[in-house]
């Protein structure tokens, strides 16, 4: 039996994975000219930047400046990522974000060494010292990310209960330190997940921590995202990270050209044609698809911004 939600809440993450994703730089007045287009859709939350150093992700060498020129809108959550304690300082010290504190921990232990040189024990011993860093800060703690949830391309399958077992510690340790997560944030970093496994997995979290919301992160590397989408859908999530056009991706994920972020107007329009509010206006949002995609200067994988919106929508 499906749990349709009411309402689902899209969190667009194209100025942020999106952009970090290409190869040309992408100048700042086109990538803040982005974000103030998404902010007129309707959207509740967009990541606009990284601070991360430019010297490993070049398109994010002016994330200040993005952060500093992109004009706010009541009621839209404008996140940033960091990977440290000095990414951290950075987007806090720009004054116009919304921050909130986040575990990162990826379950391949290979993929994690590949990604952060660290192994995933390494990685969970460090949890302490981040919620330190956040205490310190006054960032409230919001998140724990379990990225790699569902598969690797380095390690191969990553069994359930390794993903539950790493879910488990994390909350045990905030515990420990009186920090309670408001969310588990579950990512297919690579594109492994298929349907059923997907219902599998959020069951099994839910069945272990029903007090902690599950938001969802997936890419369509393998063509299964749309599926995916309606999966999690049929369980009841209503948080979902997309990406305008379908920008974006991880860049380790697997062959160059395969397609990484689920687009955020395909998405929305699946939610509107099953009856579920999301609040935004498809219109703008296809809008916005097509400036993604002469902002990047090549063609994005999105369906609704070529094939348009059927008549009942207009």
């Amino acid at each position: 039996m499906s749990d349709l939600p009411k309402r689902v809440h899209l969190q667009e993450v194209g100025p942020r994975e999106g952009f970090q994703f290409e190869k040309t730089f992408i100048q700042t007045a086109d990538k803040v000219k982005l974000i103030d287009a998404l902010s007129q859709t309707g959207l509740g939350a967009i990541e606009v930047t990284s601070f991360v150093s430019p010297k490993w992700v070049p398109q994010m060498a002016d994330a200040e400046e993005v952060a500093n020129r992109f004009k706010r809108k009541p009621g839209v959550r404008y996140a940033a990522v960091y990977l440290n304690q000095r990414g951290l300082e950075r987007a806090k010290a720009n004054g116009k974000l919304d921050i909130a504190g986040v575990l990162r921990i990826i379950v391949s232990n290979e993929f994690s060494k590949r990604n952060s040189n660290k192994t995933l024990e390494e990685s969970i011993a460090e949890i302490p010292t981040w919620l330190d860093w956040y205490r310190q800060n006054d960032v409230p703690v919001a998140e724990a990310g379990i990225l790699t949830a569902f598969g690797c391309n380095f390690e191969g399958e990553i069994p359930l209960s390794k993903v539950l077992s790493v879910v488990e510690r994390v909350l045990e340790i905030g515990k420990a330190r009186g920090v309670t997560f408001e969310r588990i944030r579950l990512s297919d970093t690579m594109g492994w997940a298929n349907p059923e496994q997907l219902k599998r997995t959020v069951a099994a979290i839910r069945e272990r921590h029903p007090d902690q919301a599950v938001w969802l992160h997936l890419h369509d590397t393998r063509g299964m995202g749309m599926a995916n989408i309606y999966a999690a859908l049929q369980m009841g999530i209503d948080h979902l990270d997309t990406s305008i056009g379908g920008m974006g991706g991880c860049p380790f994920a697997a062959h160059k050209a395969a397609a990484g972020n689920l687009p955020t107007e395909d998405v929305a329009l699946l939610c509107e044609e099953m009856g579920i509010e999301t609040g935004i206006d498809l219109e703008k949002l296809i809008e916005a698809a097509r400036l993604a995609e002469e902002t990047v200067g090549h063609p994005l994988v999105g369906k609704v911004m070529n094939g348009g919106l059927p008549p009942r929508h207009k």
